[in-house]
């Protein structure tokens, strides 16, 4: 059961006392994630607009950013997550999250069917300007199962499937042997390739070999804030401490993003 967003509290949660511990119920949407991110809601859920008092007041913020991590998580320490709020929160220089921003990117867990077979798909997505507005957009994914395409890619012990080094000598009439053996096909590819699984996502659904069935899990990844990366994921539970919440946070050395981004989207 979901906690509703304006259920009247029991008792004093953490810093907040009275009505105000309203603002542990449920964050149920992303955009009011953002929100409470940059001290854009008051405690009641109303949003506020730059003129107003309350407009991204930091006393505010620093209460509403330590609510908004899921406090069961193992992946979030409390030293770093200080550490992070107070980063956040710098006087010089604030951190403000930007739902149009390019770094951060949803993960989809999804179900297909592909070849009479279950298969779990993985679908990355990011905001996209066109045309004056935003959209989401699929910008890579990926699929255990299409490794079986390329089980022998990067094989140097084969000594049977190959094209020999004088092949150009006859204008590669031998290339037949490589393009009709479709089984051993990876054995002739460069050992230095890497499958476009996106590629052979939508080339699959055009053939109609692959089919939607369901999206299983939705999470997020963010890039926002300098030197850190965070995740939020949905929580349901029956408490304050439930809907999208922080689940992760990194801190970051030189390198360490490309290295994660590399992590989370399979990417080159």
């Amino acid at each position: 059961m979901l906690v509703p967003l304006f259920a009247k509290p029991q008792n004093t949660i953490g810093s907040f006392e009275g009505d105000e511990t309203v603002f542990y119920a449920q964050t149920k949407q992303v955009n009011q994630f953002f929100r409470r991110f940059n001290g854009e809601e008051d405690v009641s859920g109303t949003r506020l607009y730059a003129g107003n008092p309350g407009y991204r007041d930091p006393k505010a913020r620093r209460r509403y950013l330590n609510i908004l991590f899921d406090k069961e998580s193992p992946l979030v320490n409390a030293d770093q997550k200080t550490v992070f709020i107070e980063e956040v929160l710098n006087k010089k220089a604030p951190v403000f999250l930007d739902f149009h921003d390019k770094d951060w990117f949803s993960e989809v867990s999804a179900t297909f069917n592909w070849k009479k077979q279950t298969v779990n798909v993985i679908l990355y997505l990011r905001i996209e300007l066109q045309n004056g507005g935003y959209k989401w957009v699929i910008s890579n994914v990926f699929c255990d199962k299409f490794n079986t395409y390329f089980s022998h890619l990067g094989d140097t012990t084969n000594l049977k499937f190959f094209l020999h080094p004088m092949s150009h000598e006859v204008d590669f009439m031998n290339i037949h042997k490589a393009l009709e053996d479709t089984k051993n096909i990876d054995y002739y590819l460069d050992r230095d390739y890497l499958p476009d699984h996106l590629a052979l996502f939508v080339s699959e659904l055009k053939e109609g070999n692959l089919n939607f069935v369901s999206v299983n899990n939705v999470k997020f990844h963010v890039f926002q804030v300098p030197n850190w990366y965070f995740e939020i994921s949905f929580f349901n539970r029956n408490s304050y401490n439930s809907g999208w919440l922080i689940s992760n946070l990194v801190r970051l050395s030189p390198g360490d993003k490309k290295d994660l981004l590399k992590h989370y989207t399979h990417s080159n």
